[in-house]
């Protein structure tokens, strides 16, 4: 039987592979100091946000709420906010209105796509202060 801390170690692997960080995941100390042969696992405190991802996670919504993504049909990338009606529905990086995506219109969005939108909703922000 694996030890208490490699499971959590894997619990944390598995949730991070699927953008879900729980920053207070750990082993009880309570009970991890105990001869209760099974440690209870902390998982901790989190914002609604990461609470709301793991939540789309577990229903196995894809692309998971908080997760980024590019509306196929024009190229627009937006971050996942939610699944309503079998549609994904997407908002700017940086803020702005919302539009609804079929799901067969969804696909991944690269890492350096995000980037480049991130500065320029930055930039567009800064010449209109």
């Amino acid at each position: 039987m694996r030890s208490t801390e490699e499971i959590v170690e894997t619990l944390r692997e598995a949730l991070t592979g699927v953008g879900v960080a729980l920053p207070s995941l750990r082993v009880d100390p309570v009970t991890g100091a105990s001869d209760e042969p099974f440690a209870l696992v902390d998982l901790g405190r989190c914002n609604v946000r990461t609470a709301e991802k793991l939540a789309s996670v577990l229903r196995g919504e894809r692309p998971a709420v908080g997760a980024y993504a590019t509306d196929v049909r024009d190229g627009r990338i937006g971050e996942v906010m939610g699944h309503v009606g079998g549609r994904v529905q997407l908002r700017p990086v940086g803020g702005g209105r919302e539009w609804e995506c079929p799901p067969e219109s969804v696909g991944a969005a690269p890492p350096e796509e995000v980037l480049r939108a991130r500065v320029r909703g930055r930039n567009r922000e800064a010449r209109l202060s």
